[in-house]
This record gives C-alpha cells, structure tokens and sequence, in this order.
C-alpha cells in the first residue's frame, strides 16, 4: 500500500483576537493520495481555507498550528524551516487563492509574474522563463498569449485572472495543488473551462488536488472524495454518490437539501419546521391583473455603447409585470449588470426608451433620477455588500438612509419602527442594528442589503447576482426571503444571475443574454428543460449539480 502524499493527523489551529483565542481548526484528520482530487466543503467558518492555509504554511500571523501533524511526502510541515518551506512553495506545493486579483500583483505584468514563479525554483535565464511563462498561458488556454504576457490583471477578466494564478501555481510542477474558491464569483461556462483545465493538468501531470469550495454540486461533479467541515471539525467522508444520497451527518443533510438540483423548487430549500407557515406563503396566489393592465415595466430597444466601441447592450426589449419575476442569465461580459443599471438609471441608454408605471423614464439622466418620484419604486440589490454598504453606517443608518432621503422621515420613533420593521421582514436580529458592515456575516450584510432596498417600499425590486459567494444555506434563505416578498408585497423581480438553478427556482420567465443581445426567453421550466439555442443549451449543460434520489432527498429535509 501507497503512503499519502499529505497526511494531516488531529489537527488543531488557535488565532488569538481581541475576545481571546479562537479554535478554527479541531482535530482534523485527513489524507490526500497522488494525483487525487479531494473535496473539503462547508459552509463559511468551517474552517475550510484554514486547513489549506495551515497545509502551505500560510497562516496570518495571528494564526498557529497548536497541535497535530502535517506530513507532507513524510516530512511534518510544521517543523520547516523558513529555507525548506520557501523551497517547498511552488516547486512541491502551491495554492490557488481565492480572489485572484487580490492574489497577484497589480503593478506588474502577468507574465513577468508567473516568471518570478519559475526563477524562484529554477536556475535558468530570464530568457528561458520568459519562454516558460508563454507556454504556461498557452497551456492554460488563454487566447493571444503572446500579447497576454504584457498584461496587467485589471486588463483581464476574473476568468483570465483565474488562469494566470492556474499557470503560477503550476510553473514548477507541484506535486500537491490547494485551491481555495478557484470558481468563486465565475459564471457556469467560465467556471466549466477553468475546472475542466485544473482536472486535465492534474491528471496529465499526476498532481493531487484539494478542492475548497462551499459548490456542492462542484464537488460533486470533480472530486473522487469529499470531505465535509463544519465549525472546524471533520463531520463526514465519503464518495460523492455515497454523500449526497445517504448523507448520515445531520449538518450534512441541511448542506445536501439547501443545495440547488435541477429540479429543486425554493419550497425544497426550507426545513421542516419551517414547511408549514412557508407553505402558506408559496400557496398565497398572485394578484390577480385585471384584464388590460399594463405591464409595471417597459423597456424598448435600450442600446449602451461606451467610448465609440462596440455595443455592450443591443435592440434590448422586455416587460415585467407587477409581482412577477424575471430571470436574466448570461456569461461574464453578455450586458447583464449594464442592462440592469440602465433600469434603476444608475446609468444612462445609448438608445432606446424605459417607461415605468407608463410615464417614460429612459430620457431622465441618471444624474438626475434621485429627484424623480420613481426613485423609491425602483431600488437595487448589489451584488457585494462589502462593496455597497457604507462602512461608516450601522446597518440601522444603511436601512435608514433610503427612508431619509426618498421618503423624508426624519430621525425619531417613525424612522426607528420602520427601519425595525425592514430589518424584522428580512430576518435580521434587531440586535444586530448597531453593528458596522466589518462586525457582520456575508448571510447577514446580505439581509441588510435587502432591508435598504425594500425600506421604500419599491414595486420594482432589481438584483444584481445577490446571492453570489454566499454560502448554499445562507443563499436558501435569501431566496426565500426574496420569494416570500414578492408573493405579500405583489412586488416585481428582475433577477440578474449566472447561477442557473437559482433562477429557475425563482424565476417565472427567463432572458438568456450574449454579446448584448438576447438569444432567447421565455417560460423559466421550459427554457431550462428544452433550450431551443445552442448557447443556452451549453449554459445549462455548464451547471454543476448533484443528483438526489427523490425519497432520500425529502427524507433530508
């Protein structure tokens, strides 16, 4: 029998923080075989990216091993020198992070960059890792190579970028890869080619893979093994068919059921405690429209072109209805976000017209639209929180600032119940109010986000990938949250997302966008089930997901 090439054995990690110490990682025991890929899933705070982190030796300095082993090809990790662990980065072991334009350098070429990487562990001209750096883009399958080596990475797309920390992280050839969150954030196609590369390269090379991700479906689809985390403990291990239909832990079984299949309905994602009074709100009809009404929304061939190029929108047409949901899909860079800003006139058409309500509101310049009466029907769902809400706001001042502004209300007991009341609608703790963006969870800036977009009480509620990065539980309550306010307030959904299986969940009807131009629409189930275009047909082939058998999967709920 074949000795592992990482053991971990009762591994323990501590960071110290102001409250004190903090155990991240509890007795994890694991072993990873050559050219395996091994799934580590759970949910934010398992202790995920911790374990990878302590695997490479690059804990912040708040952060130490306390206990247990890392054994690398025989050789505790955690006894390194700094010498040998600088030798062992790159040439034996390496990571893909997260966030790849964090990770490289904003300042320098993305080909000198995977240069260094090669200098670092070869003693060759720079010549030669020049010429090792262009091969590497090629094998990565990054098109023009020749003039991606000149490249910064705020000139790449978050794709790109994710293929050049691909070639960094295999330049010297690595007997391990960790790659933490590599698809975070890519839409289905993107996330397809790149974990498709990372599959191929590890076999044609024999490199054992961690996958890190809190994508079940993911795991499910790349991953031999899976291994399941929760609050830094190892809950369960097993093959990905054994995982998702006999799940035998119980955070296991909430992880399987709160994620997406391709016939998951949101009533699926709820517990069963909380089945019946949702059950009510599913069964609650829509209002009924009477015969003649107009649609709430009218957009007629909207058309964005920035700086004389290419259209980034094109002959762009749609309605929504009051209380219905709208889905629009597409791939990195097809004019999803441009389309969406040009509604909530953030931004301003090139051509075309938006009428609301019937009065027309594409002309108003966007500068102008916080003094038009529509502004408070019309509000947004961001896709960051940490980017969209203030830093210097509690979430109390965030909720609040729309309802001084738009609404008029001043500080005192009126401003207070309403801001209360959004925070309670959304299921945020009003404990919670106090705190500052920085002292919440991603679940819970999610929820104020939410709250500040519906303190007006809009009619037309726009989100732009609102549940992206969140983890699957957090997004099943957010989805719920989101299905639950349509159905009370007769409130209409534009819902921008490249995960599929959430849109067909939400979604009444769906526009697949390219290129700026909408290739095709119609009902969501039918779209999705029987696409009529070969570019939808290949965004739904793209989706990661798992197949549950029926029984076991209401059984898990």
């Amino acid at each position: 029998m074949t000795q592992p090439l990482l053991k971990i054995d009762n591994l323990h990690v501590t960071f110290s923080t102001r409250r004190g110490l903090v155990e991240a990682v509890r007795g994890v025991t694991l072993a990873v075989e050559p050219g395996e890929m091994l799934g580590l899933v759970g949910e934010s705070g398992s202790g995920k990216s911790v374990t990878g982190f302590a695997t490479t030796r690059l804990l912040d300095a708040a952060g130490r091993v306390t206990a247990g082993e890392i054994l690398f090809r025989g050789q505790d990790v955690t006894k390194l020198s700094g010498d040998d662990l600088r030798h062992l980065h790159g040439a034996a072991m390496s990571m893909i992070f997260q966030n790849p334009r964090s990770a490289l350098n904003p300042i320098r070429a993305v080909g000198q960059q995977i240069a260094d990487a090669i200098l670092t562990h070869k003693r060759i001209s720079k010549q030669a890792a020049h010429a090792e750096a262009l091969e590497l883009l090629r094998a990565v399958q990054i098109r023009d190579p020749e003039r991606r080596m000149a490249a910064y990475p705020h000139e790449l797309s978050g794709g790109m970028c994710q293929r050049v920390m691909i070639a960094i992280a295999i330049s010297c050839n690595p007997a391990l890869l960790i790659a933490d969150e590599p698809t975070t954030g890519l839409d289905v196609t993107t996330q397809k080619v790149v974990m498709d590369l990372l599959a191929d390269i590890a076999a044609a090379r024999g490199m054992a893979t961690i996958l890190i991700t809190h994508d079940l479906g993911l795991a499910a689809r790349y991953c031999r093994r899976i291994v399941v985390m929760e609050r830094g403990r190892l809950v369960e291990e097993a093959a990905p068919t054994t995982l998702f239909n006999h799940p035998r832990h119980p955070y296991t079984k909430r992880l399987v059921a709160a994620s997406p299949t391709a016939h998951s309905r949101i009533e699926d994602l709820v517990t069963e405690e909380e089945r019946g009074p949702y059950a009510e709100i599913v069964r609650k009809p829509k209002l009924p429209q009477a015969p003649g009404t107009p649609p709430l929304l009218v957009v007629q061939k909207l058309a964005k072109r920035f700086d004389q190029g290419a259209a980034a929108v094109a002959d762009f047409s749609m309605t929504i209805a009051a209380g219905e949901s709208v889905g629009l899909v597409g791939e990195s860079g097809s004019g999803k976000s441009t389309t969406s800003r040009m509604i909530c006139r953030l931004i301003d058409p090139s051509e075309g017209d938006i009428v609301f309500d019937g009065q027309s509101i594409g002309h108003v310049p966007s500068r102008d639209f916080h003094r038009s009466p529509f502004r408070k029907d019309i509000q947004m769902v961001f896709q960051d929180p940490n980017e969209s809400l203030n830093p210097r706001f509690t979430a109390h001042d965030c909720i609040a600032h729309p309802l001084k502004r738009l609404v008029g209300l001043r500080e005192g007991d009126a401003l207070r119940q309403r801001v209360e009341e959004c925070a309670q609608r959304v299921g945020l703790p009003l404990d919670l109010l106090p705190r500052f963006p920085h002292q919440l969870s991603g679940g819970q800036k999610a929820r104020v986000g939410i709250a500040r977009a519906i303190a007006c009480r809009p009619r037309l509620l726009v989100l732009d990938e609102p549940t992206a990065a969140l983890d699957v539980s957090v997004q099943a309550v957010v989805l719920q949250l989101l299905d639950r306010l349509r159905r009370e307030d007769n409130l209409a959904l534009l819902f921008v997302s490249h995960d599929l299986n959430v849109v067909r969940m939400l979604c009444e009807r769906t526009i697949v966008l390219r290129n700026g131009v909408i290739v095709e629409e119609g009902d969501s189930r039918a779209l999705f089930d029987n696409p009529k275009t070969d570019y939808t047909r290949e965004l739904v082939e793209a989706i990661p997901h798992i197949e549950i058998e029926t029984k076991l999967a209401a059984a898990a709920l």
